[in-house]
C-alpha cells in the first residue's frame, strides 16, 4: 500500500486553521468568529474573537442584545450589539498593547462587516484573507476595493447563522 505523502498547508490554510480554534473562545453563538492579524512575514501580532468588552456579560451568559437595520431594499437584518466582533478585537488589542499593524493580513471567518472593514482600512491592513462571505458584504467589498485592500474569499459561500436576515416588503405593508 502506497503511503500518501505528507502536504504541508500554506500559509492561508495555516492562518485559516487557526481561525477556527480561536472562534472556539467566542461568547456569541451567533458567529463564534476568530480573526489572526499577520506581519507581511507570516509573524503572528494579534488574535481576536467575538465577546464583550472586558467586564460586561457575554451573550452565552445573559443572551443577545439585539438591534433590528432595514436597509433602502426593504431588507431586515438583526445584529447582536453585545459583543465586539473578532476583527474588531484583534485591532484592538494591537492598539492596545502598540503593535503596529500597518501592511499586515488579516484572517477570518467570513468578509467583514462594514464598520470592521472601516477600521482594517484606517489602521493601514492590506490584505483580507475570509473563508467564507458574509450576507451583507456588499459594502465591505467595495470598500476594500476602493482602498486598495486585497481581499481573498476561499468559499464563495456565505455563513449562515441564528437570525441572519429576512426580506421584507415594506411598500406592501407586509410588516
Amino acid at each position: 500500500m502506497e503511503e500518501k505523502k505528507y502536504v504541508r498547508p500554506t500559509w492561508d490554510e495555516y492562518f485559516l486553521g487557526l481561525v477556527e480554534s480561536i472562534g472556539k473562545r467566542a461568547t456569541c453563538d451567533r458567529g463564534r468568529s476568530g480573526a489572526v492579524i499577520v506581519s507581511p512575514h507570516n509573524t503572528i501580532l494579534a488574535t481576536g474573537y467575538v465577546g464583550a468588552p472586558p467586564g460586561q456579560s457575554h451573550c452565552d451568559q445573559v443572551g443577545h442584545m439585539m438591534r433590528t437595520v432595514v436597509d433602502e431594499e426593504g431588507n431586515q437584518s438583526q445584529h447582536c450589539v453585545r459583543t465586539l466582533h473578532a476583527e474588531e478585537n484583534a485591532i484592538l488589542q494591537c492598539a492596545k498593547d502598540g503593535v503596529k499593524i500597518e501592511g499586515a493580513t488579516l484572517y477570518c471567518k467570513m468578509v467583514p462587516c462594514y464598520n470592521c472593514a472601516m477600521r482594517i482600512v484606517r489602521v493601514g491592513i492590506k490584505k483580507v484573507v475570509a473563508q467564507k462571505r458574509y450576507h451583507a458584504d456588499g459594502l465591505s467589498v467595495k470598500l476594500f476595493n476602493d482602498a486598495g485592500v486585497e481581499l481573498i474569499i476561499i468559499e464563495n459561500t456565505t455563513e449562515e447563522y441564528k437570525n441572519q436576515w429576512k426580506k421584507i416588503l415594506i411598500r406592501e405593508n407586509l410588516l
